[in-house]
Formats: C-alpha cells, sequence, structure tokens
C-alpha cells in the first residue's frame, strides 16, 4: 500500500474516497481552510459528491507539508491555479516521490501541458499521466472505471498501474504522454460544443458530427505536436470523448447547454464552476493557428464563448465549408 497525497479536493475527493477505501494512506489537500473544514466535519463534500461518505481514514488539510514522505502525489488542481499549487508544495516534495497529473487542461499564458509544469518546478521528481473516461461521481461510488496512465518512463507508468489498479478501477499503459494529455484536454472543447449543440435543440445525428469531426481536430492537432494518432482510438482520446460529450456529470456539456439555450457564455461558467472547455478552447485555437492545423469546430467554439457569436451562424459556418475527403493524411502510419 503506498501513501498518496492528492492536490486538490474537487476530483481530488472522488480519488482520496477510492485509494482509502482499497487500503491506502491518502491525504487531500485544498487551500482553503473552510473547504477543509466542512469536509472533515460532515464527512461529505456536498456540493460535487452529495451522498458520498469519506472514510475516517481520509484526512484534509491545508499544510502543504503533508506532500513530504508522500509514494505518490496526484495533482488535481484547475489548470489556471496549477502552478500556484504546485509552487506551495515544492519546497516539501521528496525527490523521490512520483507526481501525477490527474488534471485536464492547458497553462493559458504558455500553452503548456501541466506535466511539463510539474517537470519545470520539479525537475528532479518521475512524473506521470492519469487520463481517460473518468466522472468524479462514479469514481466515489466505486462504479467500474478504466484509465490510461502515461509516463516520462515506462517503469513509471507501470509502477502506477501496479499500485492503484483495483477491482473497480482498472489502468492500462501507454508510452504516448503527449498524446494522452492532449486527449484529455482537447475533447473538452468538443463537449462544450456537443452541449451548446444540445441546448439549441439540436439532434443526435449534430452531436454525432462534431463528435467525429471533432476528434478529427483532436488528432490532428495531437499529431502535430509529437502524439501518435494511434493514442486518440483508446481510453484518452475517443473514450474521454464519449463519456464528456454525452453526461450530465460533464461540466463542459451542462455549461454547453446553457450557452446553447442562450446564457452568455461567461455567466454560463459562473453557473457550472470550472469549465476546462471554456478556459482552454482559446488556447487550443491558439496552438492550433500556430501551428497551421485546421480546427473549425474549435474555432467556432471560441466565437460563440468570445466573441458572442450566434450558435445558429458557427453551425451555418461549419456547415457551409468546402466539400472534401474523409481520409486525413494523420490516420496513416
Amino acid at each position: 500500500m503506498a501513501k498518496i497525497t492528492i492536490l486538490g479536493c474537487g476530483y481530488g475527493t472522488a480519488l482520496g474516497v477510492l485509494y482509502t477505501k482499497y487500503g491506502h494512506e491518502v491525504t487531500t489537500w485544498t487551500k482553503f481552510e473552510e473547504e477543509a473544514e466542512s469536509l472533515r466535519r460532515e464527512r461529505e463534500h456536498k456540493r460535487l459528491l452529495p451522498g458520498v461518505t469519506l472514510p475516517e481514514e481520509l484526512r484534509v488539510t491545508t499544510d502543504p507539508r503533508c506532500v513530504s514522505g508522500a509514494d505518490i502525489i496526484v495533482v488535481c488542481i484547475p489548470s489556471k491555479f496549477y502552478r500556484e499549487a504546485i509552487c506551495s508544495v515544492k519546497p516539501y516534495v521528496d525527490k523521490s516521490t512520483v507526481v501525477v497529473n490527474a488534471s485536464k487542461g492547458l497553462e493559458g499564458e504558455t500553452g503548456r501541458r501541466l506535466s511539463e509544469i510539474i517537470r519545470e518546478e520539479l525537475p528532479e521528481n518521475r512524473v506521470a499521466v492519469i487520463t481517460g473516461p473518468c466522472h468524479a461521481e462514479e469514481v466515489a461510488r466505486l462504479m467500474p472505471t478504466t484509465e490510461v496512465c502515461a509516463a516520462y518512463d515506462n517503469d513509471t507508468a507501470e509502477f502506477l498501474q501496479r499500485t492503484l489498479s483495483n477491482e473497480c478501477y482498472r489502468i492500462y499503459v501507454n508510452d504516448d504522454i503527449i498524446g494522452c494529455e492532449l486527449g484529455g484536454v482537447l475533447k473538452n472543447p468538443i463537449a462544450l460544443s456537443c452541449g451548446i449543440a444540445r441546448g439549441m435543440g439540436l439532434g443526435d445525428n449534430t452531436v454525432a458530427a462534431i463528435m467525429t469531426r471533432g476528434m478529427t481536430e483532436i488528432t490532428r492537432l495531437g499529431v502535430s505536436f509529437g502524439a501518435n494518432w494511434k493514442t486518440f482510438t483508446g481510453m484518452a482520446g475517443i473514450g474521454d470523448l464519449i463519456v464528456t460529450c454525452t453526461s450530465q456529470h460533464s461540466r463542459n456539456y451542462r455549461a454547453g447547454m446553457l450557452i446553447g439555450q442562450g446564457v452568455p457564455a461567461a455567466e454560463a461558467v459562473a453557473r457550472i464552476g470550472t469549465v476546462e472547455g471554456y478556459t482552454n478552447a482559446k488556447t487550443a485555437y491558439r496552438l492550433a493557428l500556430e501551428h497551421g492545423v485546421d480546427t473549425p469546430i474549435i474555432e467556432q467554439t471560441v466565437r460563440i464563448c468570445y466573441e458572442s457569436e450566434n450558435p445558429q451562424e458557427s453551425i451555418r459556418a461549419l456547415m457551409g465549408r468546402a466539400s472534401k475527403h474523409e481520409r486525413e493524411m494523420f490516420w496513416m502510419d
């Protein structure tokens, strides 16, 4: 069994419940004392995980020294606060600790993947990514879940697979950390788009088209960064896309529905909470332009969210694009 510290008490609380129930020594960390005190007192995350009782063994703290002596640190912090959180605990992280990114975003200013931030701030630590189709609400209730782990060395990924897998949480390994991480990031703007379509009253045909052509954009952009296109056919790609584009558990999908119903994007996000698709769509589109990659769905999502484009106009723009062959070069070896 491992000593695990989890940074972040949103999705991190769900992982804390899972890991604790399977025998690990787990501490969750938040910088907000009010949140920590509520979780300690109520033994329940009433807003995110109503009805899930936190094990008594699961510790909650605001003390950054909690990372000291951990075998594994799992980082579940929204992208815009990610570097700040890493820097908060940095002085207390042992060099032997494996640090895992479990968040799905990009640093807005630099466009860096979150595992790259860990490597910049903790250059002597082993770093990995765990990603895939995974809703906190279901993880905390021990529903069967599969994810994928990729690391900068295979031994680290296999260590995490052996240590964290259990009868209801199955981890596959993958040697493509770029593809695994970008799959988790880029599906968020596509899920936001699917929610917008649903909110407009559009049907299954439209959502299926957005998901399928959205995966084309994800793959095209991922490959431009050095990812293996095959990664996007697995848990980090199509798996995560399906769960995020079709479920009411998905904050991206729910925020998109509000936008499609006419709620201004910023207000919709404020109602839902952390919506990485909104935060990262603009960053992803900027990177696509810099790399010369065509991403029309992500482009229209940015126009709706940041330029007050009417979603009906965006649908017309997408449907009116020049006809082309479906097969793309990135599907080739």
